[in-house]
């Protein structure tokens, strides 16, 4: 499943309205700020004039608000244009596995099911529970000590293999501080969607989810 042309189409279409309005608001600022000062020169005391220090420092002051706006025209283009071109490389990505943040367990055809967590920190024992469909434990998997890092495991579902609604959790300790763990689940990524100018990737089971929650791809 491709990106869909009419989401990219719709996003261009959007960005280029922004950034007329955007050229458009710039002008009408920089035509305010010279009548103003057109006024405030041909209103002012003969006797008191504006010195060229004031008056250089009324362009100056115009020229910046100029050049802001003109810059934040770029970026918004730049950026405009990064969003689609994120689009078409990301196509590249469809079919493909992903690592991302999760607790749900998908068992394949032999039974087996694969899933992972990242610790922060090192710890001195993890201890991985598998959940049942009700939230009860029917399983736990000791892993000992590991390092910092990402790390992945094996769960032999057995008799509980056609169950759905298998999740787990991990329980990282170190001596008896608990430490921070990330549970991590393998997914497919179905289709990639540029909506809102974010670059997200659609999965098979976790649904849409932000490119930047990625920890790994395969």
């Amino acid at each position: 499943m491709a990106v869909s042309s009419t989401n990219s189409a719709t996003d261009a279409t959007a960005a280029a309205s922004s950034l007329t309005a955007s050229a458009s608001d710039a002008k009408a600022t920089s035509e305010r700020f010279l009548k103003l000062l057109v006024a405030q020169m041909q209103n002012q005391d003969p006797l008191s004039p504006m010195d060229n220090a004031q008056v250089t420092s009324q362009m100056a002051q115009i020229n910046t608000v100029s050049g802001i706006e003109k810059l934040n025209l770029t970026v918004q283009g730049l950026s405009s244009q990064f969003a689609q071109l994120q689009a078409v490389q990301g196509v590249s990505l469809v079919g493909h596995d992903v690592v991302v943040p999760g607790n749900t367990l998908q068992v394949a055809e032999d039974a087996t099911a694969q899933a992972g967590y990242e610790l922060a920190n090192p710890a001195d024992q993890v201890k991985v529970e598998i959940l049942g469909p009700s939230g009860k434990v029917i399983d736990t998997l000791n892993l000992g000590a590991q390092t910092s890092g990402v790390h992945s495991f094996d769960w032999q579902a057995g008799a509980n293999a056609s169950a759905t609604g298998l999740r787990f959790r991990v329980t990282a300790t170190s001596g008896s501080v608990n430490m921070a763990a990330t549970t991590l689940v393998r997914d497919k990524v179905a289709a990639v969607s540029t909506a809102n100018s974010v670059f997200s990737l659609e999965l098979e089971n976790a649904g849409t989810v932000p490119y930047s929650s990625i920890k790994a791809f395969n």
